[in-house]
């Protein structure tokens, strides 16, 4: 009987012993970290974010990754997914197949629309073809299934493999002020809000950022976001290559960091640099001039002579890639400071609410505006562009009466209703989108509003571009709205609720100013799609969701938004084959590197015989890697590929005769000096990969390798 009694108190001890060491309530949450490939084609198609039909991607130089984290309280409850991704923005047809996917491959309902967030970095500088909706997908001539296919397959696995890698741990947060990383690029249009609440903030922007640090229960950080509002820019409208821009590199950044000597995208850490509210805000801190001139631009119109085209904002850095680095750079040392002191530990519960909205006809009064929301429509301005990507013809930003010869040419396409045109004022209706479903609707109707938890702290997915201001009345607005909640539910409680918004989250509707930025119309007021009342009808929808999320209420599913990508078009040319100069083979070298180089700045320069990369997206793959030799182990070993800052793979045809022909070569240059300055000197040498298509459609990968040659620094 004693041995018996001896052995439960035993058996007692060792269950608290390990309930106290392996309980989700003790240490935080069960949490898992995934990155993924989701580059896509990277020649031939458009990009994704100027509107510029010019620009088409002719090569890679920062692959495009997805970045997922799942938090969940224990293993028999519903977790939230944060998803980040380097792309434009988020598609409403790539979300719906991405829950389809996890529907196919997880039970009992474990990710739906209601619990996933997907949110884009904004990068204008990947391929397009991906977004349902006619107006963001005309550029790219339709839809583009190898930009579509990849994005879906690279959130899903990287899904997969956060799902597969969770560890019980906990979430830190820290906060600071990041300054000389951004502008507001419509400081007119903010002054039209009012003074009293101006003077509520020190600048025109929002400086802050936040960082949520992810910690196993035996202190090994998994994982990190951040949110801070700046638009990735820094790379321009003349730039072709690929790239993820001053956020994707500042996660390169950060993830070599914690990594070390892992692969990029291949490591266990994963660091995301997520958005916020920066639809003004810009990273083009030397500001906009008149090219012709030197001078200051037009301060309300953003133009110089009268044309946007001459009024450019201009980065940091002496070209677009040093200011890509510098920008990123500033991210990610202010992240790296948050992350080794985040001290501040988040508790209580995981919580997620989620709604579809009708955005076209909401009724609502809002201060000396009583009215409605509107179908979705653009304005004369939108065309101008910004100070970051100017737009073509005579269009400049801050019109509010189109000229009669635009009129005519936009009557042409669409003459807008009166009803439309009475609602948008002041904005003069240039494409009458809400009106236009031909093939198909040209923008959306139907917007998905989320907020997910993780105790007090609020993530509000903002379905678009929202200016500083925007963001800022969102903020206070669920602040106040949860805390109400809070106080009703508990007259003594003393939780004080955080918000962090989460930009262009789940689906993309354009931009979001305040209803007095939205009558100077410039570029953002003229996006801001729904009317002059598009901002106060969220602030009233994600109130009352942060009320039912905190009172713990149920809220209709709304109406769930289309998927009509079956119905989808696209007049991108195909790849119908691929030939080789006569006497070399895909990946013969046709320009072999020095045989030495002495300098760390020097720049390699190699070219192969290829084929188009569209045969093969290479997902999770390269087109290219620099090896160097380990004379000890008689190996080569990987220093590079194509996802590193400090290499370019460029794809080029030669005129008419080679498309014909369907001949073309790769340049591959690679930076001796990697990013930070270091060099290593040794034996090299660059491999390249590919994949070609004879005319019968039939595929073949092939690779090439270069001489070896000597690195001296």
């Amino acid at each position: 009987m004693v041995i018996c009694e001896s052995f439960n108190i035993y058996l007692s001890f060792v269950s608290i012993f390990w309930s106290f060491l392996f309980s989700p309530h003790i240490y935080g949450y069960l949490i898992g970290a995934g990155i993924y490939d989701i580059t896509g084609p990277i020649t031939d198609i458009n990009m994704m974010g100027y509107g510029n039909m010019k620009q088409n991607d002719n090569g890679l130089h920062l692959r495009l990754f997805s970045r997922a984290f799942i938090i969940q309280e224990n293993s028999s409850s519903q977790p939230i997914v944060i998803v980040i991704i380097d792309a434009g923005m988020v598609s409403q047809a790539v979300k719906i197949k991405v829950i389809d996917n996890l529907k196919s491959r997880y039970d009992n309902g474990l990710f739906t629309h209601q619990n996933v967030l997907i949110s884009a970095t904004h990068t204008h500088s990947g391929p397009a073809g991906y977004l349902q909706y006619v107006l963001y997908s005309f550029t790219s001539l339709g839809y583009v299934p190898e930009t579509f296919q990849p994005l879906v397959e690279g959130i899903v696995k990287s899904i997969d493999l956060a799902y597969s890698n969770m560890k019980e741990g906990k979430i830190l947060k820290a906060e600071g002020d990041l300054h000389n990383a951004s502008i507001n690029r419509s400081p007119a249009a903010y002054l039209k809000n009012p003074v009293e609440e101006q003077a509520r903030y020190d600048e025109n922007i929002d400086k802050n950022m936040i960082l949520l640090k992810f910690v196993t229960m035996y202190n090994t950080p998994i994982g990190m976001i951040n949110w801070f509002a700046v638009h990735p820019v820094s790379m321009n409208s003349t730039n072709t290559l690929v790239s993820s821009d001053n956020k994707g590199l500042a996660s390169i950044l950060f993830e070599q960091k914690m990594n070390h000597n892992q692969m990029l995208g291949k490591g266990p850490f994963v660091a995301a640099f997520a958005q916020a509210n920066e639809g003004d805000v810009s990273p083009n801190t030397a500001g906009p001039r008149c090219i012709d001139t030197g001078l200051p631009c037009d301060f309300v119109h953003s133009s110089c002579g009268g044309r946007a085209q001459n009024c450019i904002a201009y980065g940091p850095g002496s070209d677009m890639f040093e200011s890509t680095k510098l920008i990123a750079y500033k991210q990610f040392e202010k992240a790296w400071l948050l992350f080794n002191n985040a001290t501040t530990e988040i508790n209580g519960p995981i919580n997620f609410i989620h709604q579809f909205i009708d955005m076209t006809n909401i009724s609502l009064n809002y201060k000396n505006y009583s009215g409605h929301t509107c179908e979705p429509a653009m304005g004369f301005s939108f065309a101008a562009g910004t100070t970051d990507g100017p737009g073509d013809f005579d269009f400049i930003q801050g019109i509010t009466h189109g000229s009669l010869f635009w009129r005519i040419v936009r009557n042409f396409i669409k003459t807008p209703s009166e009803k439309l045109i009475k609602c948008q004022a002041p904005k003069p209706v240039l494409l009458a989108t809400g009106e236009m479903n031909t093939p198909y609707p040209w923008q959306p109707s139907i917007v998905e509003t989320q907020i997910v938890s993780i105790g007090s702290l609020l993530i509000v997915a903002l379905p678009g571009e929202f200016t500083t201001m925007s963001g800022r009345r969102i903020r206070e607005a669920v602040i106040e709205a949860a805390n109400n909640a809070s106080k009703q539910n508990d007259p003594s409680s003393t939780t004080q609720y955080e918000v962090i918004l989460s930009g262009l989250s789940n689906v993309y509707s354009s931009y979001i100013a305040t209803p007095e930025e939205y009558q100077l119309q410039r570029y953002e007021g003229a996006s801001t799609i729904y009317g002059p009342l598009t901002l106060p009808a969220y602030v009233n929808q994600f109130s009352f969701l942060a009320e039912a999320l905190v009172k713990r209420q149920k809220v209709s599913p709304g109406t769930v938004a289309p998927y009509f990508f079956n119905e989808e078009f696209s007049f991108v040319p195909k790849i119908l084959f691929d030939t080789a100069p006569l006497g070399k083979p895909f990946g013969a070298v046709i320009k072999q590197p020095n045989s030495t180089y002495y300098n760390k700045n020097d720049i390699v320069e190699v070219r192969f015989v290829t084929a188009s990369p569209r045969n093969n997206v290479l997902l999770n793959g390269t087109y290219l890697t620099i090896e160097l030799y380990n004379k000890t182990l008689d190996k080569w070993n990987i220093l590079y590929t194509d996802a590193n800052w400090e290499t370019k793979f460029i794809w080029s045809r030669d005129g008419f005769l080679t498309w014909l022909l369907g001949r073309s070569y790769a340049i591959i240059e690679w930076t001796i000096s990697s990013i930070d300055g270091i060099c290593i000197p040794g034996i090299y040498r660059i491999k390249h990969y590919g994949t070609s298509k004879n005319i019968f459609g039939e595929k073949k990968q092939f690779s090439g390798i270069t001489n070896n040659f000597t690195v001296l620094c």
